[in-house]
């Protein structure tokens, strides 16, 4: 998986929840062209490392009552891309994702708890028509160029795993480790 300097890229989240009240959940939309969803897996001694694309999302946040937020996302399988030709081609088959089957991945928040600094979001993941709970931790940012108080652009950053096998996606398990690691880097505006 891909290592970025989150330093370099973003503000810190320290000011954000002190800076601003918010009078509830405020809505924001998914720049999908800046954001990035990357997964990594072991393969063997090295690693399989990939992206897919956002094809929907659905966010509110409440900055003053974090329960009160709510993620929705899905993700276009059909397009998922790995690290060398044979690995994508795998990944969208029948044996891993069956793409044909299963055109997309959703996963929708059934709780958020903690911190914008440092949140835990629980939800359902839905992979191959099979719904299992997860649990991402995510950490939001201001963007670089914003001022203290604007939460007008932000960036979130979420992380977690999931156990392939759990929905069914056994596919070359002798060489392919059963470990998903999720990074999630979703840029996101304030709906007008």
């Amino acid at each position: 998986m891909h290592r970025r300097s989150l330093l370099a890229l973003l503000v810190s989240a320290a000011t954000l929840p002190a800076a601003v009240a918010q009078a509830g959940a405020v809505r924001y939309a998914l720049d999908a062209a800046r954001s990035t969803v990357a997964f990594e897996a072991d393969f063997g001694p090295d690693k399989i490392s990939g992206t897919m694309p956002v094809a929907r999302a659905d966010l509110a946040i409440d900055f003053d009552r974090l329960a009160n937020s709510h993620v929705s996302v899905t993700l276009d399988a059909t397009r998922a891309e790995a690290s060398f030709p044979f690995a994508a081609q795998a990944l969208r088959g029948p044996k891993v994702l069956d793409v044909l089957s299963f055109p997309s991945i959703a996963f929708e928040s059934t709780s958020v708890r903690g911190k914008a600094a440092d949140a835990l979001i629980d939800g359902t993941l839905t992979i191959r028509g099979v719904m299992r709970p997860a649990t991402l931790l995510a950490t939001i940012f201001r963007q670089r160029g914003t001022e203290p108080g604007d939460l007008s652009r932000l960036t979130i950053r979420l992380v977690g795993s999931v156990q392939r096998s759990a929905f069914g996606a056994t596919g070359w398990s002798d060489m392919v480790g059963d470990e998903v690691r999720i990074e999630i880097l979703a840029r996101i505006d304030r709906a007008t």
